[in-house]
């Protein structure tokens, strides 16, 4: 920070002189930094990312200034209803203010360098050089080598943690007292409702906050992570966050393990969700049996048996994820959003600019594992992209002229949108 902003001594001094808490300002420059990146809405003091850079030095300032002398208290957090990630549903999504979110940054990079190398091999959210793919494929390979897998929800985890043992957590793996005590003040900061009426809290940590995932991973190393390494060391699992799978080799032992986690996610303040923890066999060509639940849904994809080809061209049965059904039906709400046909005013590289991104987003993660199953969202774009030619050029208002303009176009510019490298049909 000292380099990026010049100017007034006291911004530019790295030692906090005569503040009762060692923060750099360094740390709260790359903390802006990473809330920048970031992008996001503002909180309830409605002020953008924009807004705070008008006066960067003088905010920054004061963010390191009350972080350091102990006088920071966190603002409400707006509360906005959102879809889920991968479909069904809505959830409740915490907005903190822009500069809320450069003080939390500035505790949940210090104690991610305290706890980072002691998180187990097998929890894959919001770690470095880790992500939701890693854990679908590490998921996949295990279904292979076992028969049975419990499906597990934790209800409601985000609005139901306890905070005493976030806590204990948080004060087993750090000696600064600054990061406990604002851990502390966040964790109690009310949340603003829709209706500008004020939340009290006495549980949960908000999804959306800078510091949640760090609190979230720190609390389930404990109360999951290592409880089954001690309890179950031969039964492997993966955890993102909240979602979590584990493998079995039997019914038995996967009804066995299941009851086991319901009662130790009771011991620490937590529920299995009776109806959506399930326990699921994993069906293929070889494995013939027969049981309730026989597919899950996992990180946005549907595991279940599906068609198969080896790499000489073999074709068989096999148990493995592709995209699910409410993460096809989302992505689909939002390309009717777009009602590309009635954007004529558009150019076609203009039309290009805007759903790239997006699109290349979906076929990065959603076609990571059986790309096929996108196939029709992706003709889907396509048939919009057929009848925004059809309207904008009158001569191509038959379908036989447009769609010889369309062969021309995909065979002229195959790059031109990012579905062309899949996909070139339309729906009619």
């Amino acid at each position: 920070m000292v380099n990026q902003i010049p100017g007034r001594n006291r911004v530019d001094e790295q030692k906090p002189a005569g503040k009762p808490f060692e923060i750099l300002k360094q740390e709260v420059w790359d903390a802006w930094l990473k809330v920048k990146a970031n992008k996001g809405a503002p909180g309830v003091d409605e002020q953008s990312i924009e807004d705070v850079e008008a006066d960067l030095k003088g905010n920054l300032y004061k963010i390191w200034n009350r972080m350091s002398s102990g006088s920071y208290f966190p603002p409400p957090v707006k509360a906005v209803e959102i879809p889920k990630a991968h479909g069904a549903g809505t959830r409740i999504l915490g907005v903190p203010t822009v500069a809320d979110r450069v003080a939390q940054t500035v505790v949940a990079a210090r104690l991610e360098k305290a706890v980072e190398p002691k998180f187990h091999n097998d929890s894959y959210g919001y770690r470095p050089g880790r992500s939701a793919l890693d854990a679908v494929g590490k998921c996949r390979e295990r279904c292979w080598r076992h028969d049975w897998v419990i499906d597990l929800d934790i209800q409601k985890f985000f609005d139901s943690v306890p905070w005493d043992r976030i806590v204990k957590a948080v004060e087993a793996n750090t000696t600064d007292a600054w990061v406990i005590l604002y851990v502390k003040r966040w964790l109690a900061a009310p949340l603003q409702m829709p209706d500008g009426s004020i939340a009290p809290r006495d549980r949960g940590t908000p999804q959306g906050s800078a510091v949640s995932p760090v609190l979230a991973n720190l609390f389930l190393h404990y109360a999951f992570d290592m409880w089954m390494a001690r309890k179950f060391p031969a039964v492997p699992f993966e955890r993102y966050v909240d979602d979590a799978v584990v493998h079995c080799r039997s019914e038995r032992q996967a009804r066995m393990v299941a009851q086991a986690i319901g009662e130790r996610m009771e011991q620490v303040g937590l529920r299995l969700h009776p109806d959506k923890t399930r326990i699921v066999y994993c069906q293929d060509g070889t494995r013939r049996g027969s049981a309730e639940h026989k597919s899950f849904t996992y990180l946005g994809f549907t595991f279940r048996a599906r068609g198969m080809r080896t790499r000489h061209g073999k074709v068989f049965t096999g148990f493995g994820p592709a995209v699910s059904k409410d993460a096809r039906k989302k992505i689909g709400a939002e390309v009717r959003s777009w009602r590309l046909h009635q954007h004529t005013g558009y150019t076609l590289g203009e039309l290009a600019r805007w759903i790239n991104p997006i699109v290349r987003g979906w076929m990065q993660y959603y076609g990571a594992f059986y790309r096929s199953e996108l196939y029709p969202v992706l003709k889907r774009i396509n048939g919009y992209l057929m009848r925004w030619l059809r309207k904008k050029y009158k001569r191509l208002k038959t379908f036989a002229k447009a769609h010889a303009a369309w062969g021309r176009l995909t065979s002229q510019y195959p790059a031109a949108f990012a579905q062309w490298r899949w996909v070139t049909a339309h729906w009619r």
